[in-house]
């Protein structure tokens, strides 16, 4: 049944084919694995956020006594708050340490994720990928780590501008705020702002990031279906982790799940995207097909049967026969 929509509905056989490209090459595999290295490069991000604190808040008196007297507020008890505030002046003297390690690890690790993004990607295209120079490999592999994180911080932020209280504090400072509709103006203006560079940085995930060469313009299909899935994933993802964060276990578990769950689909997302782009009749060209196993030459013997010659041996097999018998009755 399916072949008969398939054959009628070009789009319909595009995404059936993305589909079976996206199982066959372990779609969900490769998101897990994306989805591992992301959290584990979460850690040393984390150590450089600290150093940086650290340095912003030995840099700024006033901040440093709001937080401990913040802290001091809410904690009643006399021993634990010496040590929350022992602890936060060893963290901020072990900053460069920290920021050392981080950058350290951070770096490690953002490689690590970005050649098993790459390598995920590149399955989706079922294509054999010539050997290239690993020291050039690396380099490449930091330039994209570094646009691409610099280049999702910036969709993101244009994302929550649209919704953010600072949004309206700045219409009231200019004395736009009582202005009819203009709110969600600037809204609708912020959002087609945020899909297009959704739009631009997906494209360039899907073209760019696998390692195979194909024009960017065959990826902006790909790159729009995964700039409009991302943002209702991030919409969904803003509710359910309000939601979860309401109760103690949410508060405690919920940000780490919500995170894990949160990078998954969104690997799963451009994972399938890129099935996309490769089953697209357009790539196919670009496609390098996987060299053939080597064939194996073995000689082989064959032994045909010859009626003569095995007459011959019978003659001579009945003769001997005879003989060994006749001599045998001469000795009786």
């Amino acid at each position: 049944m399916l072949q008969k929509y398939r054959d009628r509905w070009p789009w319909f056989d595009h995404v059936m084919a993305a589909a079976m490209r996206y199982q066959d090459k372990k779609g969900d595999y490769f998101g897990a694995g994306i989805t591992y290295f992301s959290v584990f490069a979460l850690f040393p991000l984390i150590m450089v956020a600290f150093a940086v604190g650290g340095y912003i808040l030995i840099n700024d008196a006033d901040l440093l006594a709001e937080i401990k007297s913040r802290i001091d507020s809410a904690i009643s008890e006399e021993s634990l708050r010496k040590s929350v505030s022992d602890l936060i002046d060893q963290a901020i003297a072990s900053r460069s340490t920290v920021g050392v390690v981080g950058l350290a690890g951070a770096l490690w690790a953002g490689l690590g994720w970005m050649a098993n993004v790459r390598a995920g990607l590149t399955e989706m295209w079922d294509s054999e990928v010539p050997k290239q120079n690993f020291v050039k490999t690396k380099l490449a592999d930091l330039g994209s780590l570094a646009g691409l994180f610099v280049a999702l911080v910036a969709c993101i932020a244009l994302m929550m501008a649209g919704s953010s209280p600072l949004t309206s504090s700045i219409l009231d400072a200019a004395g736009l705020g009582d202005v009819p509709g203009l709110p969600y103006l600037i809204s609708g203006a912020t959002l087609l702002i945020t899909l297009l560079a959704m739009w631009v940085l997906w494209t360039f995930v899907i073209a760019r990031l696998p390692r195979v060469q194909f024009p960017w313009r065959n990826a902006t299909r790909a790159g729009l279906l995964t700039a409009v899935a991302f943002m209702i994933l991030t919409q969904v993802a803003t509710l359910l982790i309000g939601g979860v964060m309401r109760g103690p276990a949410g508060a405690t578990f919920g940000p780490i799940l919500g995170i894990m769950l949160f990078i998954y689909f969104t690997a799963r997302i451009v994972l399938f995207a890129t099935a996309w782009a490769a089953t697209d009749p357009r790539n196919q060209r670009y496609v390098i097909p996987a060299a053939p196993d080597p064939v194996v030459i073995a000689p082989v013997i064959r032994q045909e049967s010859d009626p003569g010659r095995a007459a011959i041996a019978g003659a001579a097999g009945l003769v001997a026969g005879l003989g060994l018998g006749s001599l045998l009755r001469r000795r009786r």
